[in-house]
C-alpha cells in the first residue's frame, strides 16, 4: 500500500521551495493535501511480494546486514534523490503513468536506508554548492542535523533508552510503529517551530530536505500499515501485538492531526490513515476472495457442478477468514478500541458481492442460475454460514449481496430456462408412459386402487421445482407453480390423445388414468391451495374422456345382448343374465377407482363434472368418478331396455302381452337389485321399466291413466312420441287412446311450464330414446 509523498501540484524542487516560504496569504491558497491522489503501492500485483517479516531479532540482523551492504555498494547523490522524488511526485499526480512505479514500490527497508545514505552524502556530492559562500555552507549543516534528529530520539523525547539510537526506517522495518510515529511527530513539531521562527529563511533547501524526509517516512509508515493488513489473513498471519500497535498508531495520528491547519501547513494536515486502513482491508478481502478461483476466468466455469464447487470454495475461504478475524484479529484491535470486525465484515461482503456479480454475468442455463440464486439466499445468507450464531452476518447494516436489478434478471432468466426444462420433463414423462403401453404392462394395484407411474412422476416434478424455488423466494415459488400448472394443463390433452390412440386402452389402464387425474385434482390442490385453478378444465376433460371410453367399451360388449329382449324367446328364457354378468365384471374394475373428496374450483364444488357428450345423472351431490361411471352404466342399461321395449321386433297380444308385462317387471327387479348391489345411487331409474310394464299388463283400463301420470311425473323428459309408442303396445280403442293422449299432452305442457327436465333434478332418460314411426303408432294416433 503506497501513498503520495508530498504532492501539492509542482513538478520541481524550486517550485516546491517557493511554496514553503510564501506569505501567509499564499499559503492559505495552497491546495489541500486531502485532495491528493494516492501514490504508488508498496507491493504491486505484477511484482514479487517481499517475504514475510521475521521475528524482531531476525529483522534487526537483516536490517543491519542490508544497511552495511547498501553503504558499500550503493550511495546515490542528492541529485539522484531529487530526480527520484520528482518522479514519485509526478507519478502520484498522474504525470508519468508509464514509468516505473517509484521508490515506494520497492521494499521499505531498501528505500529508507538509501534515502538516509543519500542525505548523509549530500554535501560531498553536490560540489557546485560548496563554493557559494558561508551562508550556504551553513545551510548544508542543517539537513545533516535534521537527519540526526530522524535517526535518534531527541534528548527531550519520551522514548525508551534502547530506541534512542534507532532510525525511523529501522523502527518501521522492525514494526515498532508507535515509536517511529513518535519520532516523526517530534521531528514534525521541531520543523514547524523552526519554520515559524524563520530559521530556514536563508536556507529553503535545507527545510525542503527535512520536510521531504518527514513526508516520505510518514508515507512509509502508512505503507507498512497496509503491508501488515495484507499479511494479517495470510498463512503466517501477524502477531496480535503488532495489530494492537497498528490500531494505536492510527488513533495517535488522528489525535495528532485532528483537522487541517488554518495556515495550510502540509506537515500538520490529517493523513487519514483510518480510511487508508479500511481501503487496505478491502483490498485484502478482494485478494482473498479472488484466491477461491485462482486461475479460473469468470467464464471458464463449466456446468452447474463446476460453479457449485467454485462457490463452495469461496464460501469456505470467506468463512475461515471471518472466523479468524472474529477470534484473533478483532480482539487485538479491540484492545486498542478499534472496530475491526465491522470493517472486515463489510469488506468481505463487498468482495463476495463483486465476485458473485461476475459469475452471474456469465451464468448460463437453468442449473447454473439456480446454483447462484440458491448459494446467495440459502448458503451465504443463512444464519449459520459462519458456523456460529455469534458470527452471523447481520441482515440490516449490509447491503444486498446482489443488486435488485441483477437479482430480478437472474430470476427472470431462471424462470425462462425453467419453463423450457419443465416442458421437456413432461415430454420425457409421456415417452416413459408410451414405452410402458408398448410393453403392455398392467397397472399396479396400490391400496386397492389402480395406479400408474404418471401420478408419482408429475407430483415429484411439480413438488421438486416448487420446493426449490420456495427456498429462494416466495415470489419465485409462485412463479414456478404457475409454470408447472400451465405445463401440466398443456400436457394433459396430449397425454389423453396419445393414450386413446394407443393399443393399450383397457379397463385397468383407463381406471388408472382416471385415478391419476383425481389425484392431481385432490393432492395438488391440497398442497398448493388457490394456485391451480387453471387445471380445472383440462383435468375434468381428461377424466370425462377416460370415463366415456370406459362406457364405450362396455356398450360394445353388451349392445348385441339387448336385441333378444321383447321377443317370444325372451318370454321363456333368461336372456338378461349374461348382460348383467358383463355389467358386474365391468363394475369390478370400478372398485379400483379412487373416491376423492369434493374440491372447490373458483368457488363451486367440482367432482368429475363432465361436460359434453357424457351426461351425468348426479348433479346435486358430489360423487366419485367410479360412482358416476356406475350410474351412467345403470342409466344406459335401463335406457336401452326401454328402447328395445318401445320398438319390439315382435308384437304381443292377449296372454303373451300379459306374460311380457310380467317378464318386464321381473327384469326391472333384476336390474334394480344388481345395480343396488354394485352400489349405484341412481334410484330414480327404478320406476321407468315397472311403469311401462304396468301399462302393458293393466287389466283395468281406467288405471292406465294413473300409470301414465306416474310415468310422466317421474320422467318429465318423456315426449308425446314415447306416449304414443307405449299406447300402441297396449292396443286400446281409438276413443280411449285419444283421451289418454290428450291427458298426457296436458301433463307434458304442465311439466314444461314448471321447468322441464330441471323439475326432476335434470335426469335424462326418455329424451335419448328414439322411437321410429310405425303403422301401429299411426293407427293409435288416428
Amino acid at each position: 500500500m503506497g501513498f503520495c509523498v508530498c504532492s501539492w501540484g509542482l513538478g520541481t524542487p524550486q517550485g516546491f521551495l517557493s511554496l514553503l516560504f510564501a506569505p501567509s496569504s499564499a499559503a492559505a491558497k495552497m491546495p489541500s493535501p486531502q485532495t491528493v491522489a494516492s501514490g504508488p503501492e508498496l507491493h504491486s500485483p505484477r511484482e514479487p511480494v517481499e517475504p514475510q517479516i521475521p521475528a524482531q531479532g531476525t529483522r534487526r540482523a537483516r536490517s543491519e546486514d542490508a544497511s552495511s551492504a547498501h553503504r558499500e555498494g550503493l550511495r546515490p547523490g542528492l541529485g539522484t534523490f531529487r530526480r527520484a522524488f520528482s518522479k514519485a511526485s509526478q507519478q502520484a499526480l498522474g504525470c508519468a503513468p508509464q514509468e516505473d512505479p517509484g521508490l515506494l514500490r520497492r521494499s521499505s527497508r531498501f528505500f529508507f536506508r538509501s534515502l538516509r545514505h543519500a542525505l548523509d552524502d549530500g554535501p560531498a556530492a553536490d560540489q557546485t554548492q560548496a563554493t557559494t559562500g558561508p551562508g550556504v555552507a551553513h545551510s548544508r549543516e542543517v539537513p545533516s542535523k535534521a537527519m540526526d534528529g530522524v535517526r535518534r530520539q531527541s534528548s527531550t523525547g519520551a522514548g525508551p533508552a534502547e530506541l534512542e539510537d534507532k532510525s525511523v526506517a529501522d523502527l518501521i522495518t522492525e514494526r515498532k510503529l508507535l515509536a517511529a510515529f513518535e519520532q516523526l511527530r517530534h521531528l514534525e513539531t521541531r520543523l514547524v517551530a523552526e519554520k515559524a521562527s524563520r530559521t530556514f529563511e536563508q536556507d529553503p533547501t535545507g527545510f525542503a530536505r527535512r520536510a521531504m524526509d518527514v513526508c516520505l517516512h510518514y508515507d512509509g509508515l502508512a505503507a507498512e500499515i497496509g503491508a501488515i493488513v495484507l499479511e494479517t489473513l495470510g498463512p503466517d498471519g501477524v502477531d496480535a501485538a503488532v495489530l494492537a500497535e497498528l490500531a494505536r498508531v492510527v488513533r495517535a495520528e488522528e489525535e495528532a492531526h485532528p483537522e487541517a491547519p488554518a495556515d495550510g501547513d502540509f506537515l500538520r494536515t490529517p493523513r487519514h490513515w483510518r480510511q487508508r486502513w479500511e481501503d487496505a482491508v478491502r483490498r485484502s478481502a478482494q485478494e482473498r476472495v479472488q484466491q477461491a478461483s485462482a486461475g479460473e476466468a469468470p467464464g471458464a466455469v463449466e456446468g452447474a457442478a463446476g460453479l457449485a464447487q467454485l462457490l463452495a470454495e469461496l464460501g469456505g475461504l470467506v468463512r475461515r477468514d471471518l472466523q479468524k478475524v472474529q477470534l484473533e484479529v478483532h480482539p487485538a484491535y479491540a484492545a486498542a478500541g478499534y472496530p475491526a470486525w465491522e470493517a472486515y465484515l463489510r469488506a468481505f461482503h463487498g468482495a463476495v458481492a463483486q465476485r458473485l456479480q461476475e459469475l452471474a454475468h456469465d451464468a448460463r442455463g437453468c442449473e447454473q442460475l439456480y446454483v447462484l440464486l440458491d448459494w446467495a439466499s440459502n448458503v451465504y445468507g443463512s444464519p449459520d454460514f459462519l458456523g456460529s450464531q455469534d458470527l452471523a452476518l447481520p441482515s440490516e447494516p449490509l447491503p444486498p449481496l446482489l443488486a435488485p436489478d441483477v437479482w430480478a434478471r437472474l430470476e427472470s432468466d431462471y424462470t425462462s430456462f425453467l419453463e423450457t426444462k419443465i416442458v421437456s420433463c413432461f415430454d420425457g414423462i409421456l415417452q416413459l408412459e408410451q414405452s410402458r403401453w408398448a410393453a403392455a404392462e398392467a397397472p399396479d394395484v396400490l391400496q386397492g386402487h389402480y395406479h400408474t407411474p404418471l401420478s408419482i412422476d408429475v407430483h415429484m416434478l411439480v413438488a421438486e421445482h416448487v420446493k426449490a424455488a420456495g427456498a429462494i423466494s416466495a415470489e419465485l415459488e409462485a412463479t414456478t407453480l404457475q409454470i408447472c400448472a400451465r405445463a401440466l394443463g398443456l400436457f394433459l390433452p396430449r397425454f389423453e390423445k396419445a393414450f386413446l390412440e394407443s393399443g393399450a386402452v383397457s379397463e385397468p389402464n383407463l381406471c388408472a388414468n382416471i385415478n391419476a387425474c383425481e389425484e392431481f385434482r385432490t393432492h395438488l390442490l391440497a398442497r398448493f391451495p388457490g394456485s391451480l385453478e387453471e387445471l380445472e378444465k383440462p383435468l375434468v376433460a381428461a377424466t370425462c374422456a377416460f370415463q366415456k371410453r370406459l362406457l364405450q367399451g362396455l356398450q360394445g360388449d353388451v349392445q348385441p345382448l339387448f336385441k333378444v329382449l321383447c321377443t317370444k324367446a325372451w318370454l321363456t328364457q333368461d336372456v338378461l343374465q349374461p348382460l348383467l354378468d358383463k355389467v358386474v365384471a365391468f363394475a369390478g374394475h370400478l372398485e379400483h377407482v379412487v373416491r376423492p373428496r369434493a374440491q372447490v374450483w373458483g368457488g363451486r364444488a367440482v367432482v368429475g363434472a363432465c361436460p359434453g357428450p357424457l351426461p351425468l345423472t348426479l348433479t346435486q351431490t358430489p360423487a366419485s368418478a367410479a360412482q358416476e361411471t356406475l350410474q351412467e352404466v345403470h342409466r344406459y342399461v335401463v335406457r336401452e331396455y326401454l328402447a328395445q321395449a318401445l320398438r319390439p321386433r315382435e308384437r304381443f297380444r292377449g296372454v303373451e302381452r300379459v306374460s311380457g308385462s310380467q317378464k318386464m317387471a321381473l327384469d326391472a327387479q333384476a336390474i334394480g337389485n344388481t345395480f343396488q348391489g354394485l352400489g349405484s345411487e341412481a334410484t330414480w331409474l327404478g320406476r321407468a321399466i315397472p311403469c311401462v310394464a304396468d301399462i302393458l299388463g293393466e287389466t283395468y283400463k281406467d288405471d292406465i291413466r294413473r300409470h301414465l301420470e306416474t310415468l310422466i311425473g317421474s320422467y318429465p323428459d318423456i315426449r308425446r312420441d314415447h306416449v304414443l309408442a307405449i299406447l300402441a303396445l297396449r292396443r286400446l280403442g281409438r276413443h280411449r287412446n285419444q283421451h289418454l293422449l290428450t291427458h298426457a299432452q296436458d301433463l307434458l305442457r304442465a311439466a314444461a311450464k314448471a321447468g322441464g327436465p330441471g323439475a326432476a333434478g335434470g335426469h335424462v332418460l326418455f329424451e335419448e330414446i328414439e322411437v321410429p314411426s310405425s303403422m301401429d303408432v299411426l293407427i293409435t294416433c288416428i
